[in-house]
């Protein structure tokens, strides 16, 4: 097992911004121009991995415990079998942090591959050795105020559990890609994509909610990604009194929503101000998007959620 030091996050660390970051690849902390994963590996060949996107708040990453436990449930869906004990990755993570001087604002994408392959194939039987796993923190500071974001409803739909199930986070992300693509040639800054059967499943890199009359709705799961901000805005929004209903949402509910606002990792809480060329409300943040946004940002740097990762 690999064995990594504590670190006092509480102590203050100046930040380079010409320093070249540093990137965990199987153990080792190296600089972003010396990392480097086989062009052998699986997920180069063909996308054959799980991740995870994490985001640092004052030295703790947020809800850690619950993004490897996606990881693991991802990675078991898929039969890779991830090389490292969860308090070992925990402390991979936090290490790789700390190599950066990362205290705050960071986003990390944590990557687990099946591995180097043999020769090319398909075939996971090609894949002789380990998994391969690697950590990318990179600082993405969010704004203080949300800008707010125009969306396109695009034809590429999102697929559901009978094709590629939502709950497996994997690195396959062609769907979202061709998505993006649309979104891309349409001026906007996001896709809005449906189900099979019409209704609105999420954003390429987003959940998507809705609020009509104070209750907010949000697509059920079935075609869209389980998100943990998604989840701990669901949470806020019962915990301060709100209805929120999983549901069937078409284009109809958002066109005609008081507000609609996106959930995730790197952006938190973002107000849609449009969609299909249709202001959204005011066109602003609303008032219901504003109010837990504000909750989720006392809930990240709040005490109930600072859970440091496990170490031996």
């Amino acid at each position: 097992m690999i064995s990594y030091p504590i670190y006092d996050f509480n102590e203050e660390r100046p930040v380079s911004q010409e320093r070249e970051l540093r990137i965990y690849v199987d153990g080792k902390v190296l600089p972003r121009s010396d990392a480097r994963v086989s062009v052998f590996d699986a997920s180069f060949q063909s996308g054959d991995a799980v991740w995870e996107g994490l985001r640092l708040y004052d030295g703790v990453v947020f809800r850690l415990d619950e993004h490897l436990d996606r990881l693991w449930r991802s990675a078991k869906a898929l039969e890779i079998a991830i090389p490292l004990s969860r308090s070992a990755l925990s402390d991979a993570v936090y290490a790789t942090l700390q190599a950066n001087g990362f205290r705050d604002g960071a986003h990390i994408r944590l990557m687990v591959t099946r591995g180097e392959r043999r020769t090319s194939g398909m075939n996971p039987q090609n894949v002789g050795g380990r998994a391969t796993v690697v950590i990318i923190p990179e600082l993405k500071p969010v704004p203080e105020t949300p800008p707010g974001i125009r969306l396109r409803t695009v034809g590429i739909r999102r697929p559901e559990p009978d094709v590629l199930d939502p709950g497996i986070h994997s690195a396959n992300q062609l769907n979202s890609i061709l998505a993006k693509l649309e979104a891309n040639r349409a001026g906007v800054d996001g896709a809005l994509m449906l189900d099979r059967a019409g209704f609105v499943a999420e954003t390429d890199s987003s959940n998507i909610f809705i609020v009509r009359d104070g209750v907010i709705a949000t697509p059920w799961s079935t075609a869209c990604l389980h998100g943990i901000t998604r989840r701990a805005t669901i949470e806020l929004a019962r915990a301060n009194g709100r209805d929120v209903w999983e549901r069937d949402v078409s284009l109809f509910d958002v066109y005609s929503a008081d507000e609609v606002f996106t959930t995730g990792t790197v952006q938190e809480l973002m107000p849609v101000v449009e969609i299909d060329g249709r202001v959204i409300g005011p066109g602003t943040l609303g008032p219901v998007t504003a109010e837990l946004l504000s909750a989720y940002r006392e809930l990240v740097r709040s005490g109930r959620e600072r859970v440091h990762a496990t170490r031996a």
